[in-house]
């Protein structure tokens, strides 16, 4: 079977699509550092959506979720952005921890595992 990559890097890909799988690296607000968990919940959906699509899928399709955020006591700003974004019905398996992440300017990452369309 191929593996298919998406913006490979030295260090890992953007998303990697095998066997039916769409696996995205954890995305962060590429669009929007530095702004408020909202926003930056917001850029990364953006961001999840139009790689879904790269890769033949998209937000109906979504299996898991992981979804770190520096300071767990925004978790009530993240949520609603989240859960205007997903499908009615369509919520994946989903974990939300705290996490320290790659740099001030982020507060909220989001990793995905969804199945193509094929």
């Amino acid at each position: 079977m191929n593996i298919q990559r998406f913006d490979p890097g030295s260090r890992m890909s953007q998303a990697v699509v095998y066997n039916g799988f769409v696996f995205l690296a954890g995305q962060v607000a590429s669009g929007a550092p530095g702004a408020s968990v909202a926003e930056q919940t917001a850029d990364v959906l953006k961001n999840i959506d139009a790689l879904l699509a790269r890769a033949g899928s998209d937000k109906t399709r979504l299996l898991s979720a992981t979804i770190w955020l520096a300071d767990m006591s925004t978790f009530d700003e993240m949520n609603p952005v989240w859960e205007a974004w997903l499908p009615a019905g369509q919520a994946p398996g989903r974990a939300t921890v705290e996490s320290k992440l790659a740099g001030p300017q982020y507060t909220v990452e989001i990793g995905i595992i969804a199945a193509t369309g094929a």
